[in-house]
Order: C-alpha cells, then sequence, then structure tokens
C-alpha cells in the first residue's frame, strides 16, 4: 500500500501501547502510522466534500479505544469529541480509562501513578514512562487551550442498530473508524442463532445506518478473509495492508 498522507516514519514511542496508555492482555493495539494514513483519508474525503469542521470520531468495537486516543493525540485539531462502544464490559472500563488520558486532569492522575511504581521498582522503563506522559500532556493541554475535546464511552452491541440509536441520540456520527474482530484475539458476540449464516459485519453495517449522517465516513479494517459489503452502502475505497483489508464507505446520500 502506498501512503498518501502519513508519509513519514516518525517516533511513535510516546503513544506506545502499555506505555502511558492502559493496556491489558487480549486488547491488541492498531499501527499508530496506519492510523493515522486512515483517518487521514477519511478527512480528505469530507473536505472534497467541503465539510472541513472537527468531526466526531466514532468506533463501535473499541476494545481498549487506543488507536481512538492516538487520533486524538495526532489529529485532535480535526477531532471535537470521541466515542467508543463495545460489548466487552472489561473492554469499555479499559476504553474509558484511556478516555482519561485525553484530559489533563488524567494525565495528571497517571503520571502520579508512574512516578509512584518509578519509585518502588526503579526502572528504565518506568522513567521512559513518566517522560513520554510529560510529552503527552504537553500536546493535550495545548490542544485543550484550542477547543474542548469531548469524551464518551458506553457498553453495546456493535449489531445492536437500536441500542446504538439509544446511546447516540441527538449525535451527529461524522467519522466510524472500527478495527473489527478478526477471531484470533476477538471474536463477534451475541450473535442471533436464527442469524447464523449472517456476516456480522453486514449486521454492524446495517445497524451504523441509524445513527450516520449523509455526509458520514465509514472505515472498516478487517481481516482479508471478511467481506465488507452492504448494498446500503457506497464504497469509496479499499486497500491491503499486511493481512488487513481496509475498506471505506459512506451511507445513502
Amino acid at each position: 500500500m502506498h501512503y498518501q498522507f502519513a508519509k513519514e516514519r516518525p517516533d511513535y514511542s510516546d503513544l506506545a501501547s502499555g506505555r502511558v496508555f492502559y493496556s491489558r492482555s487480549g486488547y491488541t493495539a492498531f499501527p499508530v502510522r496506519l492510523a493515522s494514513e486512515i483517518f487521514q483519508r477519511c478527512l480528505a474525503i469530507r473536505e472534497a466534500n467541503q465539510v472541513t469542521v472537527p468531526c466526531v470520531l466514532y468506533d463501535p468495537c473499541c476494545g481498549a479505544a487506543y488507536h481512538l486516543c492516538v487520533l486524538a493525540y495526532l489529529h485532535g485539531r480535526s477531532i471535537r469529541e470521541v466515542i467508543g462502544s463495545d460489548i466487552d464490559e472489561k473492554a469499555v472500563l479499559l476504553a474509558k480509562q484511556n478516555f482519561g488520558l485525553l484530559g489533563v486532569g488524567g494525565l495528571d492522575k497517571r503520571i502520579s501513578e508512574i512516578s509512584e511504581m518509578l519509585r518502588l521498582y526503579g526502572k528504565q522503563s518506568h522513567q521512559e514512562a513518566l517522560d513520554s506522559a510529560h510529552v503527552l500532556r504537553n500536546r493535550i493541554f495545548t490542544l485543550t487551550e484550542e477547543h474542548s475535546l469531548k469524551t464518551r464511552v458506553f457498553q453495546a452491541s456493535a449489531m445492536d442498530g437500536k441500542i446504538l440509536c439509544e446511546n447516540l441520540k441527538g449525535v451527529a456520527i461524522d467519522i466510524v473508524f472500527t478495527d473489527v474482530p478478526y477471531g484470533q484475539h476477538s471474536e463477534w458476540r451475541n450473535l442471533d442463532a436464527n442469524l447464523e449464516s449472517s456476516n456480522p459485519l453486514w449486521l454492524m453495517l446495517e445497524a451504523l445506518l441509524g445513527v450516520l449522517l449523509p455526509t458520514s465516513i465509514v472505515a472498516v479494517v478487517s481481516d482479508k478473509r471478511q467481506k465488507v459489503s452492504h448494498r446500503g452502502y457506497q464504497r469509496i475505497e479499499q486497500f491491503h495492508v499486511g493481512k488487513r483489508r481496509v475498506v471505506i464507505l459512506k451511507p445513502p446520500m
């Protein structure tokens, strides 16, 4: 794949999962550069449609919300609200912790936690984490001085359109960016037994139609074997990166 926007390879170590951001076994970390590239492609599509105001970014399969937080740090000027949801209660709690790191207060708390670990154990990794936490605090302080960044997370199945609508009522979702379960470290849950032969990705796209605008953009990252298709959407572009397939869609006008 040719990178159109994230052409450089800067040092992303301050944003590494498990350094400052909270992480647990079983919750994978999405590649930072790829996340930036996909998001910027979505922004470019919006701009081509004369939409330039900061967006509401949503992921219905957010897991620990790592890539959402990374995007807020890298492209916060283009985002006004970050929303995540997941069917897994533990993932929602972890995402809430990471969303807390998108504010100065949450980072001050994290700095205190890391400082205490450094005092107790004196590891080099703790010193590096502390240094990164101060870098992130400076970034988020500068961003929030320019405009507020709202966050929200709730528990829901990505395939339950009714619950999504109830939780997102009155919210205009501009960009959906989701890295869906591949079946290796995560899997789809609560599939209706009567829909056993159905494609969960189709069900998710169907559920999302109730919360999208005609100008919304939907970016779905999946395994190459998974079919991302729904006749209610128009495919804008598709590309592959390693074992991943990225499909960018838009709903009907």
